[in-house]
């Protein structure tokens, strides 16, 4: 059994409070990309998570692991052992504010529950692995709130997108420690506004933060506002991954490819 990862982009993103248990409230919208990690299943006598693909080195396959940490999860939820053997093919950079581990962690779930025929309330259960994993296991554009357990889909057009990672991790934690203390008001774009537009006026409150941390998201952002007929640039969830909105992304690939050769660029279809 097989399933795609499908990659998350924040069309935008706002942090608009913090919990006493230390979670940040959030409001975004949310979008997938038709590239990401694959997942293989299959049956086996025990446990083991093999790792390929062009992001492998350097990903543990301990218990660390999003993927050996969702089946293990669910296998206790269960009652019984996770006799399975799982492959991730990993196609997305790490630590890139794309939902790489929450999508892997996701698309785990789903195809062993389908496995083993099992019954679930999914969203809970993953909402234990991390903020992410919730819309990834929808895997559909749709506002999320809350710590991003709440989610309300909606029907956005598919627009072409370029994805555009410089080659540096930037972790979650310490963006939301940099910006700490920042909130903003909840987004008021009206939810059937074009992409671009959502990207525009939502903005992403992450983005000065990880900059700072990573100063080569500033040039991402910079390379692709100047692209040809680009309607829209941001970065994706807290970087550093970042995106724009353009009708010819292969060719703007290439462009960026050509430029900047480390870049990890990718053109895809949001929606």
């Amino acid at each position: 059994m097989r399933r795609l990862a499908r990659a998350k982009v924040n069309l935008s993103l706002r942090v608009t409070g913090r919990r006493d248990d230390g979670y940040h409230l959030l409001d975004s919208v949310v979008a997938f990309a038709d590239i990401g990690d694959w997942l293989t299943v299959e049956p086996a006598r025990a446990f083991s998570l093999t790792i390929t693909g062009p992001f492998a080195d350097g990903l543990s396959a301990g218990d660390d692991n999003l993927v050996t940490r969702a089946a293990n999860l669910l296998a206790a939820d269960l009652g019984r052992t996770p006799n399975v053997a799982i492959t991730l093919e990993k196609h997305l950079p790490l630590a890139s504010g794309i939902g790489g581990g929450s999508a892997d962690a996701a698309a785990t779930l789903l195809l062993l529950q389908e496995l083993w025929g099992a019954s679930v309330d999914l969203a809970t259960l993953g909402a234990r692995l991390g903020a992410d994993v919730p819309v990834c296991l929808a895997s559909h554009s749709c506002r999320m709130t809350g710590i991003g357990e709440v989610l309300q889909p909606l029907t956005l057009p598919a627009a072409p997108a370029l994805l555009v990672n410089p080659g540096v991790a930037v972790p979650t934690a310490a963006v939301f420690r940099a910006g700490a203390g920042a909130f903003s008001p909840p987004i008021e774009v009206p939810l059937t506004s074009t992409l671009a537009q959502l990207v525009l006026d939502g903005g992403n409150d992450l983005t000065a933060a990880a900059i700072a941390l990573a100063p080569e998201i500033a040039r991402v952002l910079s390379a692709l506002t100047a692209l040809p007929g680009v309607r829209a640039a941001a970065m994706s969830g807290s970087g550093a991954t970042c995106f724009a909105l353009l009708d010819d992304p292969a060719t703007a690939a290439a462009t960026l490819t050509a430029l900047h050769p480390h870049w990890w660029c990718k053109a895809t279809v949001l929606g």
